[in-house]
């Protein structure tokens, strides 16, 4: 069988076979760009959304209770909470900075007011509180504006929704009456307590009498009376005409050093 001849190889012009280049590589894949993308910081505003608030506590001592946790990082312009089904569990706390609403946020956020870690983010707009104080002639345009979006969102609102259906769901099936488990009642903090004419004094040296202590709370106008408590010594009562006077009073003195050593605690005795 004759052989069979291999085709002729290509040549360039100086006689050389031609050089074939290499096949391009791919470049690698960017991973920077395949990395989830970091979360948004929020926008802070003057204004903080407070969630997940005790229910059981009323709604004035939970006002006080606010008022008295932020008010150490700046004036407190405004507090607002309702019980209706919307605003239950919430409340908006605004400031007269967004500095001063960020600070308070970085530091309070989880606090455990009433054995409830709150929930804590800036509120979207800002409150009537804050443009009062910002931009007092653009006040009334910003409620017309408020109480627009509220009533075009009154019947879309997914928590009442949510709510309505799930009301006809169990009135059409008799169960409306469903018994819910019973919440344990939650102890105030003395520091949390309204405001009351007659103050609890803590931590008293055991040699207290009551001269000193009405020497002392006598500054203060409209004292009304010093109470002991033989069987405990560390302890006393004050009471004054008045919860504007006992207020004076219980801010002035507390922590105060009767023996140079010993802080005594002052809060509202319980009503």
């Amino acid at each position: 069988m004759a052989d069979i001849a291999a085709p002729p190889m290509a040549v360039d012009s100086t006689g050389m076979p031609p050089v074939i280049a290499p096949a391009p590589v791919a470049a690698p894949p960017d991973l920077a760009a395949l990395a989830p993308a970091a979360p948004a910081e929020e926008t802070a505003t003057e204004t903080l959304y407070i969630q997940n608030l005790n229910e059981k506590i009323k709604l004035p001592v939970l006002k006080a209770s606010l008022r008295g946790l932020f008010k150490s990082y700046g004036e407190v312009l405004d507090v607002v909470a309702h019980s209706n089904l919307r605003m239950r569990g919430q409340a908006f706390v605004s400031f007269e900075s967004p500095e001063i609403a960020k600070k308070a946020l970085k530091e309070v956020r989880g606090f455990p007011l009433y054995s409830r870690p709150m929930q804590i983010s800036f509120a979207k707009t800002r409150s009537d509180a804050v443009v009062q104080k910002l931009d007092e002639d653009g006040l009334e345009t910003h409620k017309a504006r408020r109480l627009e979006h509220k009533k075009a969102t009154r019947y879309t609102n997914p928590i009442k929704r949510k709510y309505r259906q799930k009301r006809l769901a169990a009135d059409a099936d008799g169960a409306g009456a469903v018994p819910t488990a019973k919440r344990p009642n939650v102890q105030m903090p003395d520091e949390y307590l309204p405001p009351n004419k007659i103050l609890f004094l803590q931590n008293l040296p055991e040699t207290v009498t009551k001269d000193q202590l009405m020497g002392l709370f006598s500054q203060y106008p409209n004292l009304h009376e010093v109470r002991l408590i033989p069987t405990k010594k560390d302890i006393a009562f004050v009471e004054y005409l008045d919860e504007g006077s006992a207020t004076v009073a219980k801010d002035a003195l507390h922590n105060y050093k009767l023996d140079g050593e010993n802080k005594i605690k002052i809060t509202f005795a319980r009503k």
